[in-house]
């Protein structure tokens, strides 16, 4: 009797030994959560190009999908739609193909993405959702909620802690602030959502980064666009923040959308701002820009070849003097383009080319701590 307890007791220990091993934590697989309203649930047309998925983006979906062959909580090839079962194309499709396409092969990225179409930011307050739940009277929004059990928040918390048995939780995406337009309070909403978040999956802020996108832009006509500076606060009420530029990425006719083209772009600039956080360096695969340490950028000049006037842009991540000039192949200063203190951020500045015969240029910027040059073709 005795030796039969001991076996049964050694089966035990290796069934237990069996199923930690199904489930153990691959430090390999980065996991990205997003959430949002209808712009990171996504609402472009996926076309041809959006379903030629690396298997190594996955996405762990998030609600049972019979026309996709789903099922919840399980993971996939990511090949949009990433959020509900007739979700359009979102800024997560593009960010996770820029990350795979810029990380090591070893490195694999998962989705989970729970996004609500028309909602508020106060949908995810843990404890004061329930008030703006019940204040909805929209039957469509309701029942978009009702497909994440009531409880958005918590269904991502679920979700995350499910992803987590696999990989590794590397940063939260987010893209809300049309349905609160003009609120000054939505920084500090966000604030308390991002620690809820960090609290409840035992996560750090300095190892988790939180990203915002901003809505459709000014320079796109959008109806919201106004929102951009207050969303521009955050980082002012959290550290550990970025916000991501939507300027000049293209929208949809209700100009509070953005169009399939504004996605695919937005998606990468995300990735942009996640690889600059992580350390990463050199071209960035998929887009035109080359990217240095510690938040530096100097992007291809558009249009190029140029046959008139073309525009270089770089960035910097704090106040800085800043050199830009354009040489010739034999490295003799043609043109210079900037020489003045700047402030952090994106800045541009415009060549004309007509007064210059065809060939191949180099323009190289300079700071203090950083040096990177380009290509530029004039043509005629």
């Amino acid at each position: 009797m005795r030796i039969f307890k001991t076996f049964c007791v050694f089966i035990i220990a290796g069934l237990l030994l069996l199923s930690n091993k199904t489930f153990s934590q691959d430090p390999n697989f980065y996991i990205y959560l997003c959430f949002g309203q209808s712009n990171m649930e996504g609402q472009g047309t996926i076309e041809a190009q959006d379903k030629t998925v690396n298997s190594r983006l996955q996405v762990l979906q998030s609600v049972t999908c019979s026309n996709l062959n789903r099922t919840k909580g399980k993971w996939y090839k990511a090949i949009p739609p990433l959020t509900r079962c007739w979700s359009g194309l979102s800024p997560a499709d593009y960010f996770g193909r820029t990350m795979v396409e810029n990380l090591p092969d070893s490195i694999r990225i998962g989705i989970v993405n729970v996004s609500v179409a028309g909602c508020k930011i106060e949908l995810y307050d843990k404890d004061g959702y329930t008030t703006y739940v019940n204040s909805i009277t929209e039957t469509w929004l309701k029942n978009i909620i009702a497909e994440y059990n009531g409880n958005p928040y918590q269904y991502l918390v679920d979700m995350a802690k499910l992803a987590q048995k696999d990989g590794v939780i590397k940063g939260i995406l987010l893209h809300q602030g049309e349905s609160n337009t003009g609120d000054t309070q939505w920084p500090a909403k966000v604030k308390k959502i991002y620690n809820n978040l960090l609290t409840d999956l035992n996560l750090k802020s300095d190892s988790v980064p939180l990203l915002a996108g901003e809505v459709v832009h000014a320079d796109q006509g959008g109806i919201c666009a106004s929102m951009n500076t207050i969303i521009n606060r955050l980082p002012q009420t959290i550290p550990t923040s970025y916000v991501i530029s939507s300027s000049k990425c293209t929208d949809a006719n209700d100009n509070l959308h953005f169009n399939s083209a504004g996605y695919r772009e937005l998606g990468k600039r995300y990735a942009k701002k996640m690889l600059q956080i992580m350390g990463y360096t050199g071209p960035l695969v998929g887009t035109d820009e080359f990217m240095f340490a510690n938040g530096y950028s100097l992007e291809q000049n558009f249009p190029n070849p140029v046959s008139g006037e073309t525009l270089i842009s770089f960035e910097i991540p704090a106040e800085s003097f800043v050199s830009l000039k354009v040489f010739n192949t034999a490295g003799i200063e043609i043109k210079e383009l900037a020489g003045k203190k700047y402030p952090a951020g994106k800045h541009s500045a415009t060549f004309h080319s007509n007064e210059f015969p065809e060939g191949i240029y180099i323009y190289t910027l300079k700071t203090n701590d950083y040096t990177g040059s380009r290509k530029m073709i004039i043509g005629k």
